[in-house]
């Protein structure tokens, strides 16, 4: 097995490159115990998604799907492109989604 190791970046920093395929990166500028939090968040709602598709729970991996998209959003890594926002923007993306997460999470 391989160690673990970072992924290669586009020169600009946009994009993360796994096996010859690009992924938006997630926003530099969230605190790292934010963007912790928020992968936490997003990968509980991955597993969510497992759990409702082996189950064929159709309304829950729809919920699912949209925590999965909300942590995407926050993290920056979907929806307006980070770098084209305004710091405040950005962290008003970040800080909401969290605040959505964590409300949805004590639910």
């Amino acid at each position: 097995m391989e160690p673990h190791r970072s992924p290669e970046h586009t020169p600009d920093g946009h994009f993360v490159v796994v096996k010859g395929r690009k992924w938006r990166a997630t926003d530099p500028a969230i605190p790292e115990e934010t963007a912790a939090r928020l992968r936490r968040h997003l990968m509980s709602a991955r597993r969510a998604v497992r759990a409702a598709t082996s189950a064929a729970d159709a309304n829950a991996e729809a919920a699912a799907r949209a925590r999965v998209n909300r942590a995407k959003i926050a993290l920056g890594e979907r929806g307006t492109p980070w770098w084209d926002q305004t710091a405040d923007e950005r962290r008003r993306r970040w800080e909401q989604g969290l605040a959505h997460l964590d409300e949805e999470a004590r639910s």
